[in-house]
């Protein structure tokens, strides 16, 4: 290359020789014409490789059937790729560029730096060149990944990240190496000195990594799930697992960032299991006020069994109580030693015939519950444990509205009353109550 760029500046040379300059001048103008060529040259490859070589590729890619090179286009895999053309033709015809230079200044002998810092500039360009390009095809790779059916139980981004990290940690290794005009595997090797240093400034980047291994093995969490974090602040929908942080995007619209190895040193809660399943749970008690509770005189029974869903629960239980007593020889007014109805089972059985007839609510295959737990100060909760058909927020919470709306206003037909804590109200009709007699 140098032979013929001598040549070719000796051409030039004699084609301005009838110029009235000095033989420096004349040598600086004849490099400075092949270095604007040499510049043209580039240019005219770039342009090349961009509008005609691109295009045939990209006329190719779109006629063919499969999707996968549509997405490495899309990516712009090939359009990084043409960057490499210019970057080459620099390095090439440096030496043809400025091979002779030294006539100018014999005593400074060959230009053989300027040409080695060129050509040293070009290998580096072509370094980053190549790693923006291997970047783009990951990128590419991955966005075929989402498509498949392993994307969805297996998340890898955060093995992305670190595929990055290690391949531009070896770029820049090269490029340092190709300045320091060092080879690049002494330069490694020397790292090992420290790595306690690189411990320490990557120590997030290694334990999200860990972190996001165990989350991806074990199944812990995917895109789209639901968590809940209380102390991240965190209830919301995964919008993104990355190496070091997962976003979740809260009810409110807000996102919260939670760094990924959080995930597995503190606990969460995942809400898959109940998008998965066939219903949404719903697990809310009513308070009745034990004072209202009593045994069902005649009256009561009568009213009761006019009660479409438990009529005939009504009747079969008049019967099976009648016999029984019957049977023992206990009279009918005898509430102490004889089985009686109650007002608070009755009304259980009310809502549980209510819920089985609900067309949005689980009856048979999923836990159907309703039930009285331990009574408080605050009356007796008869607790609703079921199961409803849609899971989506606002219908299901549509739906459950609608099951205690009914509830609490069918409870005073039952002869009960939904146990609250006094008001100010409460007091105020006290107040008159007791004027009234006093007035008395």
């Amino acid at each position: 290359m140098e032979n013929l760029g001598s040549i070719l500046a000796e051409a030039l040379r004699r084609g301005i020789k009838n110029w009235d300059i000095s033989e420096s001048w004349s040598a600086i103008l004849v490099h400075c014409i092949l270095f604007i060529g040499t510049l043209l040259f580039a240019w005219l490859v770039n342009e090349l490789a961009k509008k005609i070589i691109l295009q045939i590729i990209r006329g190719i890619i779109l006629r063919t059937r499969i999707k996968w090179d549509d997405v490495i286009l899309e990516h712009k895999v090939f359009t990084r790729l043409s960057h490499i053309a210019p970057a080459l033709v620099i390095y090439i015809l440096a030496p043809v560029t400025f091979s002779g230079l030294g006539d100018i200044h014999p005593e400074s002998g060959e230009w053989g730096g300027v040409i080695g810092f060129i050509q040293c500039l070009s290998v580096v360009y072509i370094i980053v060149a190549i790693l923006f390009v291997i970047d783009a095809f990951i990128n590419a790779l991955h966005t075929i990944y989402k498509d498949t059916e392993l994307a969805a139980r297996l998340y890898i981004r955060g093995y992305i990240q670190v595929l990055k990290i290690i391949i531009n940690f070896v770029g820049i290794i090269f490029i340092i190496s190709k300045i320091a005009e060092q080879s690049p595997w002494k330069m490694l090797a020397s790292l090992g000195a420290l790595t306690a240093v690189f411990l320490l400034v990557f120590k997030d980047t290694i334990l999200g990594f860990v972190a996001s291994i165990q989350l991806t093995t074990n199944n812990m969490v995917r895109v789209g799930d639901w968590i809940e974090m209380p102390q991240y602040g965190a209830d919301g929908d995964v919008l993104d697992i990355a190496l070091t942080t997962v976003k979740v995007q809260n009810w409110d619209k807000t996102i919260t960032t939670i760094p990924t190895y959080a995930l597995i040193s503190n606990s969460f809660k995942n809400w898959r299991g109940m998008s998965e399943s066939q219903g949404r749970r719903i697990k809310r008690a009513v308070n009745i006020d034990i004072n209202s509770i009593r045994f069902c005189n005649q009256e009561m029974l009568d009213r009761f069994s006019r009660i479409r869903y438990i009529a005939q629960y009504v009747e079969s239980k008049r019967s099976e109580l009648a016999e029984y007593n019957k049977g023992k020889q206990i009279k009918k007014d005898d509430l102490l030693n004889g089985r009686q109805l109650t007002n608070i089972g009755t009304f259980r059985a009310y809502v549980i015939a209510y819920l089985q007839n609900h067309p949005m609510i689980h009856d048979s295959d999923m836990t159907f519950l309703v039930r009285q737990l331990a009574s408080t100060e605050h009356g007796l909760p008869v607790e609703i444990y079921v199961f409803s058909k849609d899971k989506n927020w606002v219908n299901y919470e549509g739906i459950q509205s609608d099951i205690f709306d009914h509830i609490l206003a069918i409870l005073e037909e039952f002869d009960l009353k939904v146990f609250q804590d006094p008001t100010g109200s409460d007091f105020q009709m006290l107040h008159r109550q007791q004027h009234r007699g006093d007035s008395g």
